[in-house]
């Protein structure tokens, strides 16, 4: 069988950031609180036409412009920011692409870990039809209450990971590690727009799943701690990465380095948490930004609250320069807006999923935006994005 892997990767966030600096000013608090002690610097705010389908599609159109639908019969979008209770919000951006009617469109959510759980259906799809590709997009926006321990921990972005046969970035190998543990850690009930989170809990939790997870995958025959050339994580915030790999290095027996780890951070620390795409987004980072790459293994842990986590192996393909995004991600983050810490709580009130009737204001410079709610049903279109 060929390899079977990720052939294209691509990001998108909000229009808007709100740099911690001006957080911390208005709270009274020590900046480094933010940049050191969990290892974040700014986070992506959506504007009011924006949301997990407008990211989605704004990063699956630079997959499909780039190697068109041919090949794509199912579209899996991952998510915990879901923002309906039946409909897939794959089923807009099918809409909105345009792409072929002969797609299955699915929507998965288990928190933070969709979008690894998307990654693994994809393989067997693929495996099953090699000349079938499979469009995976995880999209999120991580909301918590204001003037909590967890605000400075929101952030918005999408990614969108083109699985195929012969793939040009990374091959995934066969071998994962698994963990699953009932916590109440973090979770989102029905009736709130916003998550709850016991920050102790969710810390310890994580590093109980990548420990369980890696010791999973050891016992089935996988690769040796020093045959991983680089790690990339799930981040709800980067200090968080950091505690766990620490932990991982005392368990295995190894000397812990934590600038192996601080280039999966770049694009993270400025985003802040974007659930079930943190990850890729983390890899993305990686795949840009490294340039010594060809033939590397890669580890890849996601984490998904309540509990579930998986360790991922991949191998960079040779020649992968070519086909990253160099500068895409970098530029799309130096064009958002800043907020002002009043604008941005104004934003945050009015966050909350709607089925009233109401317009939103044209704001986004991205291809797709969230025209409004009609007849309780939403509606999106295309934008033309501004010069």
């Amino acid at each position: 069988m060929s390899a079977i892997g990720i052939h294209d990767l691509a990001v998108a966030t909000g229009h808007h950031v709100l740099e911690l600096d001006d957080l911390a000013e208005r709270l009274g608090v020590d900046p480094a609180k933010y940049h050191v002690g969990i290892g974040q610097d700014a986070f992506s705010v959506p504007a009011p036409d924006e949301d997990i389908v407008t990211m989605g599609a704004a990063a699956a159109k630079q997959v499909i412009d780039r190697h068109g639908s041919d090949g794509i019969r199912t579209v899996l979008f991952a998510t915990e920011s879901g923002i309906d209770q039946s409909k897939a919000a794959g089923v807009f951006v099918h809409g909105l692409l345009g792409l072929p009617q002969a797609v299955r469109v699915v929507e998965l959510k288990q928190a933070c870990y969709g979008g690894a759980a998307a990654l693994q259906l994809a393989l067997g799809i693929v495996a099953r039809n090699p000349d079938e590709r499979v469009l995976v997009i995880a999209a999120d926006v991580a909301r918590y209450d204001v003037d909590t321990a967890a605000e400075p921990t929101q952030g918005a972005g999408a990614v969108a990971v083109l699985v195929s046969a012969d793939p040009d970035l990374i091959e995934i190998e066969p071998l994962s590690g698994l963990f699953t543990a009932d916590v109440d850690d973090f979770w989102r009930p029905n009736d709130r727009s916003t998550a709850l989170v016991d920050g102790r809990l969710s810390v310890s939790a994580y590093v109980d799943a990548f420990i369980g997870a890696w010791d999973d995958l050891a016992s089935r025959g996988g690769p040796a701690y020093d045959t991983i050339d680089r790690f990339v994580h799930h981040q709800p915030f980067t200090k968080m990465a950091l505690k766990a790999h620490r932990k991982l290095t005392q368990h295995v027996g190894v000397p812990f380095d934590e600038t192996e780890l601080q280039t999966g951070f770049t694009y993270n620390r400025q985003v802040g948490n974007t659930y079930t795409a943190s990850l890729w987004i983390a890899l993305a980072a990686v795949l840009d930004l490294d340039d010594d790459l060809d033939g590397t293994r890669v580890g890849m842990f996601s984490y998904g609250s309540g509990s579930v986590g998986e360790l991922i192996t991949g191998i960079v393909r040779p020649g992968y320069r070519e086909y990253r995004r160099q500068g895409a991600v970098r530029a799309d983050l130096e064009a958002r807006v800043p907020l002002t810490v009043d604008a941005y709580r104004a934003l945050h009130a009015d966050g909350a999923a709607t089925s009233q009737d109401v317009d939103r204001p044209r704001v986004t410079a991205a291809p797709f935006r969230f025209a409004g709610v009609l007849g309780g049903a939403r509606h999106y279109e295309a934008t033309t994005p501004a010069a």
